[in-house]
């Protein structure tokens, strides 16, 4: 079957095509017929060598933690009913990474797969599985409601077009903060109430006023400059380092009594299994509508890999084999 592996850690152009052994599903396993694969900033770093601290790998490896499609096979202990059904998965087991979803076929576990309701697109459904979880969940961890204010960082990302409609829906006033002109349009779209372009010195201080949570994909300096407009006893929320790295925040929070909910947060694999399932709920009624920034063939993910390393994509980016 056909593979798009990272043959070394590097550059876009690591990612090279290769013709892999058939997979089969092994116990507690679905065989998923992949009609589109998740793309994640996340699988962008993995590829030139970061976060082996956390996610250890060895290069050649095929990446890829989340795929859409239908179910061709089961392994043995799984339910025969799967089989025929379109279905949205996690290619890993809850905290890990074990990539394998940039490919014609996935062995995913029983356990992370979800059934798509009817009249779902596979390529919405699927910005129900890490987007979705991590947008639900945080809106609903932060607990925030009307008269309060939140900043989003890299508001025009995947995460963010979650954030934004569901803080809006509870009343909340949406600040958010972007380097390009089109990706904080795409915010205001959204529902955001103000724009920040932290491509600018000085940017926190367009801002005239604190705020009761930060949502931070972007990381390193930003989200550290994020962070000085919370108010004390807020909360920040460290799930993304487009920036290059995680806000360095810790030492002042304690200091400021603010909560930091991050990357070693206890979150439990059915919890994280409900929010996917809540989120696709969402999608379904279109109370969300996912932003599908660019739709690539397998075999140009590299370019796909490029398009997000120079930051001129939008929202989602899926992979079709």
């Amino acid at each position: 079957m056909r593979t798009m592996q990272v043959t070394r850690f590097g550059g876009p152009e690591v990612l090279q095509p290769v013709d892999a052994p058939e997979v089969a599903p092994g116990p507690d396993e679905l065989l998923v017929d992949v009609a589109v694969a998740e793309v994640l900033f996340l699988d962008t770093q993995l590829r030139a060598g970061w976060g082996s601290d956390y996610f250890p790998l060895t290069p050649p490896f095929v990446p890829g933690g989340g795929v859409a499609g239908t179910v061709a096979a089961v392994g043995p202990g799984v339910d025969a009913a799967w089989i025929g059904k379109r279905v949205i998965a996690s290619t890993s087991g809850a905290h890990e990474y074990n990539g394998g979803g940039y490919a014609e076929r996935a062995a995913v576990p029983a356990s992370s797969a979800h059934e798509v309701p009817g009249g779902l697109d596979l390529r919405h459904a699927i910005a129900a599985l890490s987007d979705g979880v991590m947008g639900v969940s945080r809106v609903q961890k932060a607990g925030l409601g009307a008269g309060d204010t939140a900043l989003i960082t890299a508001a025009g990302g995947a995460i963010a077009s979650w954030l934004i409609p569901l803080l809006k829906r509870d009343g909340v006033t949406v600040i958010a903060a972007a380097s390009s002109e089109s990706k904080r349009s795409l915010a205001a779209e959204r529902g955001a109430d103000a724009l920040l372009d932290y491509s600018q010195d000085g940017w926190v201080e367009g801002c005239d006023r604190e705020v009761d949570a930060v949502f931070d994909g972007a990381g390193g300096a930003i989200g550290t400059a994020a962070f000085t407009m919370l108010r004390r006893g807020g909360r920040f929320f460290a799930y993304g380092a487009s920036a290059g790295d995680f806000a360095d925040v810790d030492t002042n929070a304690a200091a400021r009594d603010v909560e930091v909910v991050g990357l070693h947060e206890d979150f439990p694999v059915d919890a994280m299994y409900r929010a996917a399932e809540t989120a696709l709920r969402l999608l379904a009624d279109g109370v969300v509508k996912p932003v599908i920034g660019q739709v690539v063939p397998l075999e140009r993910a590299a370019e796909a890999h490029a398009a997000i390393a120079a930051r001129t994509v939008a929202g989602k980016t899926l992979l079709t084999p």
